[in-house]
């Protein structure tokens, strides 16, 4: 079987993780870049998603527009696995959630305290946890929260949830604390403004004894360390960052 993958965006962990998985099912790869492609430039999204159909046995699309992939699988008649959009990365919480169960020994019943900003990533922990039966807490400077949208999906789950700006609040007797970023990939002009903002929602130990004392770290990767964690956190005995 041949998986096609369109990166928009640079990635690590997320174009490793297919080329290794593929090829240790006996699969293989073929990465296609942004010049080659061009979606929506060279030609229209649906022919690419008709085209690539013809030769692929299966899709992965990492994309800055979240409609980029709604279109390719619209009109792709092979499977499309969403490999990140600027509104969504759901395969890193896929991987999360298997790392917590992993180390917690399920899922029901936890609570997940999110600080930062309400980006992709968050997005998608936010409606992951709602389905499995978690608590979620965000903790995000004014502005900076998830979209009514996500939250009304997130309802429709039965999900718990906490909105907040105070993340000690967030963070108060949690299970699991993860953060992210605070400048995500297309974001680079509002690096200085956002420094600003989320100045006081960095991770750090003092944080951390907030939290439940087995209470696990998480972070998708790649981190700004000094910036939203302390320095040395990734090494701290609650992280499994690596593993995740």
């Amino acid at each position: 079987k041949i998986l096609a993958l369109i990166f928009e965006k640079p990635s690590l962990r997320t174009r490793v993780s297919f080329d290794v998985a593929m090829n240790q099912l006996g699969g293989h790869t073929l990465m296609l870049s942004p010049a080659e492609v061009g979606l929506g430039e060279r030609e229209p999204i649906a022919d690419v998603a008709r085209v690539l159909s013809r030769y692929v046995d299966g899709i992965v699309a990492r994309t800055f527009a979240h409609q980029s992939v709604v279109l390719l699988a619209r009109y792709a008649t092979v499977p499309l696995i969403n490999g990140l959009t600027d509104e969504e990365h759901p395969c890193q919480v896929l991987s999360d959630l298997l790392t917590i169960h992993e180390k917690k020994g399920g899922l029901e019943g936890l609570t997940v305290a999110y600080i930062g900003d309400a980006n992709n990533v968050a997005n998608s922990l936010l409606l992951a946890c709602s389905i499995m039966g978690m608590e979620f807490r965000i903790a995000s400077p004014k502005g900076y929260g998830p979209k009514e949208k996500v939250l009304a999906q997130a309802r429709k789950s039965g999900g718990q949830l906490l909105l907040t700006e105070d993340a000690k609040q967030a963070v108060e007797d949690a299970d699991v604390l993860y953060t992210d970023v605070w400048t995500s990939m297309g974001q680079e002009a509002e690096s200085e403004r956002r420094r600003a903002s989320f100045a006081g929602y960095q991770v750090n130990q003092e944080l951390l004894s907030l939290a439940k004392r087995e209470v696990i770290f998480m972070h998708p990767l790649p981190a700004h360390h000094g910036e939203e964690i302390a320095e040395g956190l990734l090494e701290s005995p609650q992280s499994v960052v690596f593993d995740q």
